[in-house]
């Protein structure tokens, strides 16, 4: 019998064993692919297994709330040892982070489990504090089991603070609100620590993804490791066309899941039974059931979006409170979110507008096109409608194909140069456009921000430097680097890295890259300061120029300084533009520095949860301020959705979108300027 333990016992160390030996091997691969094909390969050495050690710890725990300091020294002693396990592949330190991890977690649960049985003090006299640095690892349980109960603590006078903007009603029923509350916080924190601790893939694999994904990120914060649902996700981001259920989902106030819209034609809409407004419940599939309040982003993100969940089951509730459930397959859709499309906007002077969310691509289904082919329908049926001037939206978009992005460039220049990629050998290249003409050669205007990144600032480097369009908005993100994604094992399709292999300049042999673009126009916006670019990513490359000829012809747009000029004088004088800056000036005094201790009671709670609500007022506000009255959708394009409810209502929503945005209304503007000084 006793022999019979033993062989129990020592069989989940081998299959652990195992396991390791597999995960080194992955790693090992992962190393030697990035040595051999990134664009700039780094040493492995101690400063890689430093950045490894520290980035995996603060993955595993961010807010420091789960290890103690015991857990951290146990395993420091791995922090400058890694380069030397994956090149002897020698992976054994895996069982330390499995291990340690996995008793953090128990030790979590341990600790919500006694704050649910013990009273919580709704009018303390502590406090809690934020840091933009990290609070030292605490020594003891009980010290972490303070720390907890103050963020729950927070947590249920948040929920009760966020019922009502009247401090004094609530207050008078807080003792009757704070059970209801208490409860769905202790069960969110339950619900979300043994998602960890039980996560579907495997706890050990969680801890192998970290270290694969932390060891990407030294070489730049483009290169990433992805399993076999990772790269699904990421592929239909930059296709037209994936997998769907045939619904639309957004997050109310309440952070409940929303059924947004059903499509027509989809999975969902032929069951008949789901409506818009449902509330999501839970979803199934592969056997296992998930929680929507307490599913990682990633898990609802692949159920969602993966081909690898083929059929899902939904859990809903109605608005009457009827709970039900309905088995969906999903099928190939066309995303109509991520598709180009366009308007007229003005009636004397009609002025074309094209949105271009993201350079997608048809990567699985020759019946549909990519971004540029889609552009150039738009582009034809606003010619149809006699515009004077085009604006292209590139607000929000993060890039996509580059293979779209370059046909889409040739479209707007008579041939020439679009840029110069340099590999890894310094070897450069001159991509160019071989066509000649152009489908438009009129006035032209294009809109970025701080989230317009890659094939976006491709197109909009492109444009300035041939003098094709004037740019307006914010400086972009400052990503000019290409990657392609890598197979690590060619028989085994569940281990994959996107790789940083090219960078691109401009023609001008500038780069745009950790910089960005800067626009000819800067036109306020909100939040600008906060947004994450290139230069905020840790092990960024950096921003450099080349020495390489190149020739082509640029426009000689004789009024563009002109119109600049008037631009940034309406821009001073317009009163939306000062609001937009009183707002940033308003949050940078919250954010720009650390943020003061917040007394746990309801009437300091309540004041920290409502600090923002005339700042969130004022952005409402601006939003809904109509910019554009006049907004028309192209003849050709109502033709195809006047009898089909979700196009028309996805058209609808759209144009509400235009006619409130401020700065497609100072795109109109520049491109009036550029009429009347060309025709005075």
């Amino acid at each position: 019998m006793k022999n019979i333990y033993a062989i129990a016992c020592f069989l989940p160390l081998l299959v652990g064993a195992q396991n390791h030996e597999q995960a080194c091997g992955v790693f090992y691969n992962i190393n030697e692919l990035l040595k051999s094909e990134h664009f700039k390969p780094k040493p492995t050495d101690d400063s890689l297994s430093a950045y490894v050690f520290n980035r995996v710890m603060r993955d595993l725990d961010d807010n420091r709330i789960l290890f103690l300091k015991e857990d951290r020294d146990l395993l420091a002693k791995h922090e400058y040892n890694i380069d030397e396990y994956i090149t002897e592949g020698n992976c054994a330190f895996f069982t330390d982070f499995v291990v340690t991890y996995k008793k953090a977690l128990e030790r979590n649960i341990d600790i919500i489990n006694e704050i649910n049985h013990e009273d919580l003090d709704l009018n303390s006299t502590d406090s809690i504090y934020y840091s933009k640095n990290y609070f030292p690892y605490r020594t003891e349980k009980e010290q972490l089991k303070k720390l907890i109960r103050k963020k729950i603590t927070y947590d249920v006078l948040e929920d009760i603070a966020k019922l009502s903007k009247d401090k004094d009603s609530l207050k008078a029923q807080i003792r009757s609100l704070q059970v209801a509350a208490k409860a769905k916080i202790i069960d969110a924190y339950l619900c979300r620590a043994e998602g960890l601790l039980n996560p579907e893939e495997g706890l050990d694999k969680v801890i192998y993804h970290k270290f694969y994904a932390a060891f990407c990120s030294y070489f730049d914060p483009h290169t990433n490791y992805f399993n076999y649902n990772d790269k699904a996700a990421f592929l239909s981001t930059v296709s037209d066309e994936n997998y769907s259920l045939g619904i639309y989902v957004s997050q109310n106030e309440n952070e409940e899941i929303i059924v947004q819209e059903v499509v027509p034609g989809g999975p969902a809409y032929k069951t008949q039974k789901i409506d818009k407004g449902d509330q999501i419940l839970k979803l199934a599939s592969e056997n296992r059931e998930y929680a929507v309040t307490c599913a990682s982003i990633e898990t609802i993100t692949n159920i969602v979006f993966s081909d690898a969940y083929k059929t899902v089951q939904l859990t809903l509730r109605k608005n009457d409170g009827t709970v039900y459930s309905v088995d969906l397959e999903k099928k190939v859709m066309r995303t109509e979110d991520n598709a180009v499309y366009s308007f007229v906007i003005g009636d004397t002077l009609p002025m074309g507008y094209i949105k271009i969310p993201s350079f997608y691509t048809a990567i699985d289904d020759k019946n549909y096109h990519g971004s540029a082919d889609d552009v150039a329908k738009e582009v034809l049926k606003l010619r149809g409608e006699n515009i004077n001037g085009l604006i292209i939206d590139l607000q929000f978009n993060g890039g996509g194909s580059m293979d779209e992005v370059t046909k889409l460039a040739g479209m707007f220049i008579d041939f020439g140069p679009v840029c110069i990629v340099t590999d890894k050998n310094k070897t450069s290249k001159v991509i160019k456009d071989y066509m000649r003409g152009t489908i438009y050669d009129g006035p032209l205007v294009i809109l970025v921000n701080g989230f317009s990144a890659s094939a976006s600032e491709f197109f909009t480097g492109v444009m300035q430097d041939y003098g094709r369009a004037i740019i307006a908005g914010n400086t972009t993100m400052g990503k000019a680097t290409m990657q392609t994604i890598y197979q690590l094992q060619e028989k085994d399709p569940t281990d994959f890295v996107k790789v940083t292999i090219d960078k691109f300049y401009r023609i001008t042999g500038k780069s745009s890259q950790y910089i960005g673009i800067e626009p000819d126009i800067e036109l306020p916006s909100y939040l600008d300061e906060f947004l994450p670019r290139e230069k905020t990513e840790a092990n960024a490359l950096p921003n450099d120029s080349i020495k390489f000829r190149v020739r082509f012809h640029k426009e000689n747009r004789r009024f563009f300084k002109q119109a600049v000029t008037l631009s940034e004088e309406r821009v001073i004088n317009d009163t939306d533009f000062n609001d937009i800056l009183s707002v940033n000036q308003k949050i940078n005094k919250l954010y720009k520095d650390d943020k003061d201790p917040v007394a746990l009671n309801f009437d300091g709670v309540f004041n920290d949860v409502h600090t923002m609500d005339s700042i969130w007022k004022s952005i409402s506000v601006f939003e809904d301020k109509v910019q554009n009255p006049h907004v028309a959708t192209p003849r050709d394009t109502y033709q195809r959705i006047m009898y089909d409810d979700f196009l028309s209502n996805t058209n609808e929503h759209r144009v509400k979108l235009v006619k409130n945005n401020l700065y497609i209304k100072e795109a109109v503007n520049i491109l009036t300027d550029l009429y009347n000084l060309e025709n005075r």
